[in-house]
């Protein structure tokens, strides 16, 4: 099970429209996302790579799991996405050093969902993201326990262009700036930043 079966269309979509040469997904788990965007990348002939970066260990939401869950992610990469998978078992700390800036053009934020942890992620790996780079963050309306991404998630709002769809716990589309902004040719792409309301509400009703 995974909240993110609920963002499966769009996962896949949104890396069909930004064509990302480099797909960094921070807090992997069970591969849920990570494969999502792996999928669209073969059936949409990108020639690009993916890393995801966890420990495979557990946090404090997640709670501790043994070695078969990365087991499992590593057999399921290796049978279906051999060459243009890697997954990093490290802090994202430890992983951030492994990428030059403005490289990734596609970075999913998915780690320990307090404040303090998702402001990290965002801060240490913002320079790593390309300008006009795509930036999800993961359950920005979960308010349980001491889940924090909806707090800064607000903060971002305010200044950023974002687009953010509520169900499923929430998902968070941020766009860094600067970039030719080419591909806003893009009906995807077009719409989530350059929709009317009424626009984008039909795009979260899709």
């Amino acid at each position: 099970f995974s909240t993110w079966s609920d963002h499966v269309s769009f996962g896949y979509d949104i890396v069909e429209a930004v064509r990302p040469s480099k797909v960094v997904e921070l807090g992997a788990y069970n591969g849920m996302s990570f494969f999502v965007f792996c999928q669209s990348m073969i059936e949409n002939d990108i020639s690009g790579l993916c890393y995801a970066v966890d420990t495979w260990g557990g946090d404090d939401h997640t709670g501790e799991y043994d070695d078969s869950v990365f087991d499992d992610v590593r057999q399921h990469a290796r049978t279906h996405y051999r060459g243009n998978t890697y997954l990093m078992r490290m802090l994202f700390n430890d992983a951030v050093g492994h990428f030059e800036d403005e490289t990734i053009d596609l970075l999913h934020i998915d780690g320990l969902h307090t404040y303090d942890a998702v402001q990290e992620d965002f801060n240490n790996w913002y320079s790593k993201v390309s300008p006009g780079g795509i930036i999800l963050f993961h359950d920005i309306e979960a308010r349980q326990s001491d889940f924090g991404v909806w707090k800064f998630w607000a903060e971002l709002e305010a200044e950023h262009e974002t687009f953010a769809f509520q169900h499923g716990f929430g998902l968070g589309v941020l766009r860094k700036s600067g970039g030719e902004r080419s591909n806003d040719s893009h009906p995807l792409l077009d719409l989530l930043f350059n929709g009317s309301e009424r626009e984008q509400h039909r795009l979260r009703q899709l």
